[in-house]
């Protein structure tokens, strides 16, 4: 590519910098993009080595040779020159000769490696994806140094290419779900791709239904306990989230630090945010349901309270429920979309203040107003963000089926949603595993979480070509040493 074709290219951009060599006879060029390259590698060292390499009549491989990179960043095609013009290399070029040199000089803004924000975990590493897709890379190769791990890179976009990673362990993912996730990438017809969140959207086996089918995380060691059970980790240029898959529905209710922990404790957070998604799903229905229909349910005393504290509401328990329920997503909306600082404040002071007023101006009750915090409370307790978010939406039509058939409406919602959620796929694989299919040996590591000796076997839903993770006769050996 010479001056005519770069300029060809980037008409309309004003950051293309061209440097002249060996003036006046213009033989050697060097073309970068300031707001890409890094403008101390190009006059600090770049152009002084190669206005000394150009004082006689050389050629290019004498260039290439002085540089340093012989062979290994040769670009033949103009297309090929231009995609490392846009990746912040520099491009030599040598009038008449056959290829031009790129030279790797990333100038480009990015983030530090930081600890994560919103999959916090008390033990375990405190690092956390960035949006540059090569230093992601890295932080997993870094913890998996085996070249049994496999990267494959896709482009997806036409019209804003951006570079997709596919990784995987050889040996022990399952063939038939690297071919899915590769084909279902490679199939895409889009413009660009911004972000891992939305190319999950569209290579989801459902992208209607409200439950993720691929896990989205920003922790390094979630994927790669993934990779080493057999699953696929799919990385976005500019994304500092991960997808993991296939996936299944009781995944999103564990968490890293499960495996930290010891077995009983982290048995015993796992049926804990298990039964706080049940509890966020029926409580406030409940409620609305035995109030409205169901008043012999209710215990006498208890039932005195309610109407005490139901004196002076006007209104009915559907529409008082839902008031109250918007109330509390408006709050949580306001406090995720502020600053840290003012968000914390907002939903705690927001809080305590609108339901003491609501409460005296006599919209709503005292007991409605525990429930709802209740409910709200169990679905934050959910480590993925998006499943949790789901939980919540889910509450509103169950609330409204309650006011409008009671029990009956209770049943009826959970009804709809066991059948969708057993008609669920992730990646072609059964969304309910190991509870639908029924397999009762992966249940060490579903509902609860047995000890790590117990766990000899890879769960079986991702098809791993090898079963088994160690000797488990072995792990249970206890040997001493003898004085």
């Amino acid at each position: 590519m010479d001056q005519k074709g770069a300029r060809n290219w980037f008409t309309h951009t004003g950051d293309l910098v061209t440097e002249q060599i060996d003036e006046p006879k213009g033989r050697v060029s060097l073309y970068y993009l300031s707001s890409m390259a890094d403008a101390k590698v190009v006059y600090s060292e770049l152009i002084p080595k190669l206005r000394e390499i150009c004082l006689g009549d050389v050629g290019i491989e004498e260039i290439e040779r002085h540089l340093g990179g012989a062979g290994s960043n040769r670009i033949y095609e103009e297309s090929e020159a231009i995609k490392r013009l846009l990746s912040g290399n520099i491009y030599v070029h040598v009038k008449g000769a056959a290829y031009g040199i790129a030279i790797p000089s990333d100038g480009t803004v990015g983030r530090n490696i930081q600890a994560p924000e919103i999959e916090t975990v008390v033990l375990g590493p405190q690092i956390a994806f960035v949006e540059e897709l090569q230093v992601n890379i890295c932080i997993i190769r870094k913890y998996m140094s085996t070249p049994r791990l496999f990267h494959e890179k896709l482009a997806v976009g036409n019209t804003i290419p951006m570079e997709v990673s596919i990784l995987y362990l050889e040996g022990t993912a399952d063939t038939e779900n690297v071919n899915t996730v590769r084909e279902r990438i490679q199939n895409l017809e889009l413009d660009s791709s911004m972000d891992s969140a939305i190319l999950a959207q569209y290579i989801a086996d459902n992208e209607k239904s409200l439950f993720p089918t691929l896990q989205q995380t920003e922790r390094p060691d979630r994927v790669i306990h993934g990779l080493r059970e057999g699953q696929i980790a799919i990385l976005v240029e500019g994304s500092p989230f991960a997808l993991l898959g296939p996936t299944t529905l009781l995944q999103f209710f564990q968490s890293p630090d499960d495996y930290y922990l010891r077995w009983s404790l982290a048995t015993f957070n796992r049926t804990m945010r298990v039964f706080a998604m049940v509890l966020s799903l029926i409580l406030t229905p409940v409620y609305v349901a035995a109030l409205t229909y169901h008043y012999e349910m209710i215990p006498s005393d208890l039932l005195l309270s309610l109407a005490q504290s139901r004196s002076r509401v006007p209104l009915p328990p559907l529409w008082e429920a839902i008031l109250m329920e918007l109330i509390i997503e408006l709050l949580r909306e306001a406090g995720a979309r502020l600053p840290t600082k003012v968000g914390q404040t907002i939903g705690i002071v927001g809080g305590i203040v609108i339901g003491q007023a609501i409460v005296q101006a006599g919209f709503t009750s005292n007991i409605l107003i525990i429930i709802v915090a209740l409910g709200a409370l169990s679905s934050f307790i959910a480590p993925s963000y998006m499943i949790g978010s789901t939980i919540r939406v889910i509450r509103f039509p169950m609330i409204l089926l309650a006011g409008l058939l009671g029990a009956l409406g209770i049943v009826v919602g959970f009804s709809f949603l066991a059948s969708h959620l057993l008609r669920q796929t992730s990646l072609g694989r059964p969304y309910m595993y190991p509870i639908y299919p029924v397999r009762f040996s992966d249940w060490k590591d579903g509902f609860i979480r047995a000890p790590l000796s117990s766990l000899a076997e890879r769960n079986h839903f991702f098809s791993p070509k090898k079963v088994r993770r160690f000797n488990p006769d072995k792990a249970k050996e206890k040997k001493d040493i003898d004085e």
